[in-house]
C-alpha cells in the first residue's frame, strides 16, 4: 500500500487547494471521498465472492469424496455381507444335519409362559430414577397391605 505520511498529506492538500480553488476543494474532497468508499466497498464484495466460490468448489469436492467412499464402503459391506450369508448357510446346513431338538417339557413350556428378564414388571418398575419416582409422587418402598391400613388408621384417629 502507498505510504503517505502527515507531511506528505499536507503537500497534497496545499497543492489541491492552489489547483482547484477554496470554493470547490470540499465538493472534490467529497466526491474523493465517496470515490474511495465505492472503490473499497467493490473490492470488499470481489473477495468475498471469491471466497464463496472457493468454498463452493472445496464443497463440491469433499462431496465427491465423501459419495466415492460411501460407495466403497457400501461395496464392501455388500460383500462381507453375501461372504456371512453364504458362510452362515453353511453352518445352519451342518448344524441341522447334525443335531435335532428334543421336544419341550413342562417346567420349559412353563417358564416360557412366565414373564421374565427385561420384560418382568418388577424389572421395569426398578428400571425408573429414585428422583423421578420422587417427583411423581411413586412409592419407592414395598409395604404390605396391612402395614398400609395401620399407617392410614393410625393417622385418621389422630
Amino acid at each position: 500500500m502507498i505510504d503517505l505520511e502527515v507531511s506528505k498529506l499536507a503537500l497534497i492538500a496545499v497543492v489541491a487547494l492552489v489547483v482547484v480553488g477554496p470554493e470547490r476543494l470540499p465538493k472534490i474532497t467529497r466526491m474523493a471521498g465517496n470515490l474511495f468508499g465505492r472503490a473499497q466497498r467493490y473490492m470488499a464484495d470481489v473477495k468475498s465472492e471469491v471466497s464463496r466460490q472457493m468454498e463452493v468448489e472445496e464443497f463440491k469436492k469433499l462431496r465427491e469424496e465423501s459419495t466415492s467412499v460411501l460407495k466403497e464402503v457400501e461395496s464392501s459391506l455388500q460383500s462381507t455381507v453375501n461372504e456371512a450369508n453364504a458362510n452362515l448357510s453353511d453352518q445352519a446346513d451342518i448344524f441341522e444335519n447334525n443335531f435335532t431338538r428334543a421336544p419341550l417339557d413342562a417346567k420349559e413350556v412353563l417358564s416360557k409362559s412366565m414373564r421374565q428378564g427385561r420384560q418382568s414388571w418388577g424389572v421395569r418398575r426398578a428400571a425408573i430414577p429414585v428422583w423421578f419416582k420422587r417427583s411423581t409422587g411413586m412409592r419407592i418402598r414395598v409395604q404390605s397391605g396391612s402395614a398400609r391400613m395401620k399407617r392410614f388408621h393410625h393417622s385418621a384417629n389422630k
